[in-house]
């Protein structure tokens, strides 16, 4: 890496805000010799123009041996940052790469089929004509020999050890603050009728503990690969086959993968293990098990796999990077070979203020108490941001539920749209599109949403965002006492969601914050607030709104309320169907793009739904 070539990789004609200075920092950081930066950088500031000029600054083949690596990998967990990339033009060097899904066969008669079920994927030995043309092995060419590669996180973490795809000497990674989770997230085994194949056929014993995890494991491995060496024996499979194919053997990565780890007495991952009571539908399970829920904390052997081995020097951006050697630690870093650089926020202050709207606490034993109180005040609001457009982060469906109607109850549905599991990247598009005052009751879109201008002006956090401590690896935590960790994850959640709705320095956007327990965490995490945002938190006041009075936040009188109605009842119908197909999935739309992969998804929509 040649950090000295920062300055003139800058892809832009001229650079704004805190940009030279941030790139002045970040080459000084790897000149000092550190393997890994962390650059905090603040929404605005421009990351994906300060990630070219980092990635630039690789070794290049002309300055290299031939065992030495060369190049640069752009990731980034978000499918939508992606997408930003593939449409910024100063950005037009870096090669993007997509899982096979997200292009299409282009043979006679398999034009509607993704490459991952193409016949090349179906049919043993097929010798496909038009390979050199197909969309997906024709970008993987390009962007393996490209000096800048660019992929999801998870296409990235899929292809370790791919001979395509080698170690490179530079990789920055983009919107790098949940990498952990990530990980976690990735490594996690779901062993339930609609993950594994041979579900109806298994004898599911009760799990006691993690040793009997480990054999049950061994034991369900021979089992997958029984199964799929009877695939693969076939000369041609439909295209259910392949998937079940592919699904096996992916199986089998993940249940080799752990009990390898479990067994390695060196390995810092700790696993948790969670059954339910029930069967959820399918197998006799003569032993009365249910399924099965294998989970990672701190994977950091995982990661030396997926990701730090992949490169020599790592920049890793993000406005989230809460501490740094907690982020250190959970990610498997030494502090010591790690810089932070902090960017400066260019945003005035006075133009994204927080508002203390808080009406009590949205903990599931108060919800009911506080969320009257909460749509209430968000008439108020609507009141005070007459012709202009907001968006209510309700954190779950059941509150923006009990929103929608409380709301409707108040007359004002008609400036109201909701989205269901299924529908939520088409509502997210449509709303984004109207004029007007039309307000957004959204779920799970604090991240990776740009909300510039006159496309929000305004927004509400209901609830804090705090981890399910439901979860067995967030319980693990908060018994060992890491309640540092979870105000932070928190506090991470809730200052994402404060840039959604200010994007540039002349841009304007109010937050107002509705649960009491938000103030909570600010306290509790303010020595890990980075100081743009504590200088926000300190200029926080109660706002001078109108007296509640419906009828003047109303779009229209009557009929319009009652269509707004109509159209929810109808998408909650949708969505309830949807869950009883879907069982525990989480419930995200999962459409596949065309050749070149670039439809709109929401931030968490496919972020693992990329094969090579």
């Amino acid at each position: 890496m040649n950090p000295e070539r920062i300055f003139e990789e800058f892809p832009a004609p001229s650079f704004r805000g805190n940009q030279r200075e941030a790139l002045a920092d970040i080459r000084d950081a790897f000149a000092a010799g550190n393997d890994v930066v962390l650059v905090r950088a603040p929404t605005g500031s421009g990351k994906s123009l300060l990630a070219r000029s980092i990635a630039g600054c690789a070794r290049r083949p002309d300055e290299a041996a031939p065992s030495d690596a060369t190049g640069a990998y752009y990731t980034t967990p978000q499918v939508s940052q992606l997408d930003d990339v593939a449409e910024d033009d100063l950005l037009d060097d870096l090669k993007i790469i997509r899982g096979k899904r997200n292009y299409s066969c282009i043979l006679p008669g398999e034009t509607d089929t993704p490459v991952n079920r193409a016949p090349c994927a179906r049919e043993k030995g097929y010798d496909c004509s038009v390979k050199h043309r197909c969309p997906y092995f024709s970008d993987r060419a390009i962007a393996s020999n490209r000096e800048i590669a660019a992929m999801t996180l998870a296409y990235f973490m899929r292809t370790a050890g791919s001979e395509v795809f080698r170690k490179r000497d530079v990789v920055v990674i983009d919107e790098a603050h949940g990498l952990a989770e990530w990980a976690e997230m990735y490594a996690t085994i779901d062993l339930n009728p609609r993950t594994v194949p041979v579900w109806d056929d298994l004898k599911v014993p009760e799990i006691t503990g993690l040793d009997r995890a480990v054999r049950y494991a061994d034991n369900l491995v021979e089992t997958l690969r029984h199964r799929k060496d009877d695939l693969v024996a076939k000369p041609e499979l439909d295209p259910h086959e392949a998937a079940e194919r592919d699904r096996l053997q992916e199986l089998i990565g993940e249940l080799d993968w752990f009990v390898e780890d479990y067994r390695d007495a060196e390995s810092a991952t700790t696993w948790v293990v969670d059954q339910q009571d029930e069967r959820g539908g399918g197998g006799s399970g003569a032993d009365g098990g249910g399924p099965i829920t294998i989970k990672p904390m701190n994977p950091e052997r995982y990661l030396s796999h997926t990701v730090w081995e992949r490169g020599n020097r790592f920049a890793l951006l993000s406005a989230t990077i809460l501490n740094k050697e907690a982020f250190c630690r959970q990610v498997g870093l030494d502090p010591d070979n790690v810089a932070l650089v902090d960017v400066g926020h260019t945003f005035p202050v006075e133009n994204r203020p927080l508002y203390d709207v808080t009406q009590g606490k949205m903990t599931y034993e108060h919800r009911e108490d506080t969320l009257p109180d909460i749509a209430r005040v968000l008439v108020r609001v609507m009141q005070a941001h007459r012709g202009e457009k907001g968006i209510v982060h309700a954190h779950s469906y059941a509150i923006q539920e009990r929103l929608a109607d409380l709301l409707d109850r108040f007359g004002v549905g008609d400036r109201i749209r909701t989205h269901g599991k299924d529908d939520r990247d088409a509502q997210l598009e449509s709303w984004k599109a109207t004029d007007g005052e039309e307000v957004f009751l959204s779920v799970k879109m604090e991240e990776a949403l740009d909300l510039k201008g006159d496309l929000a002006r305004w927004q509400v956090i209901c609830k804090a965002p705090f981890l399910n401590t439901g979860d067995s690896r967030v319980a693990h935590r908060l018994e060992d006492g890491q309640w540092a960790w979870y105000y932070r994850a928190a506090l991470r959640t809730v200052i994402q969601a404060c840039g959604r709705v200010i994007r540039a320095p002349d841009d304007h956007g109010a937050t107002y914050l509705a649960d009491s327990s938000l103030l909570q965490v600010f306290d509790r995490a303010a020595s890990d607030t980075p100081p743009w945002f504590t200088e926000q938190v300190e200029r926080m006041s109660r706002p001078d709104l109108p007296e509640f009075d419906p009828a003047s936040a109303s779009e229209s009188a009557g009929g319009a309320g009652r269509r707004s109605r109509n159209r929810r009842r109808s998408r909650s119908e949708s969505r309830a169907g949807s869950e009883s197909r879907s069982g525990s999935q989480s419930g995200t739309s999962s459409r596949s793009g065309s050749s070149g992969g670039t439809s709109r998804k929401s931030p968490m929509a496919d972020v693992w739904d990329d094969s090579m």
